[in-house]
């Protein structure tokens, strides 16, 4: 399936594509680097052109993650793994999760929204809190900071 949709600050995962990097030196993962949603494509041209980044690279880490809903163990694939140069020159890694800022709040009910639609809504949002919750102790146990970026972060200067 594929949907397009031109870049703008309001689409999120109606944009597919593949993502030619100016700086290919700085990506460490698997190629082609795809990308699902117009703001990861945001991402990934901010990453490959900050100057502070050293390196990133798309979905290539794994963290396993406890989903209440499903009630089962499951992997977590973070959208990024960066590592930046910090003032001091030091190397701090980020792990970085990009996600609408409409579904990092829980579902409010509605009188035009469905029984069934708020359901999914919120178990959408309890599977990601959990996901968010085990990536930020993973990334602490590995002297890294796991970060979620929405919209807000994207278009308003990361």
């Amino acid at each position: 399936m594929s949907f397009n949709r031109s870049l703008n600050k309001g689409g999120y995962g109606l944009k597919q594509g593949k993502f030619k990097p100016v700086n290919p030196d700085k990506y460490h993962g698997t190629l082609p680097i795809e990308y699902l949603s117009s703001y990861e494509l945001s991402m990934m041209q901010w990453l490959d052109r900050h100057p502070h980044c050293l390196s990133w690279a798309s979905e290539s880490d794994v963290v396993p993650y406890y989903d209440p809903v499903k009630q089962k163990n499951r992997r977590y694939f973070i959208d990024f793994r960066a590592v930046f140069l910090t003032e001091s020159g030091n190397h701090k890694t980020y792990y970085i999760e990009i996600k609408p800022y409409r579904e990092t709040l829980p579902p409010k009910p509605s009188a035009r929204k469905k029984k069934k639609t708020l359901m999914h809504e919120n178990a959408t949002y309890i599977t990601n809190t959990a996901k968010w919750k085990a990536a930020s102790l993973w990334a602490t146990n590995r002297g890294a900071k796991f970060i979620l970026i929405t919209e807000k972060d994207l278009y308003n200067g990361v």
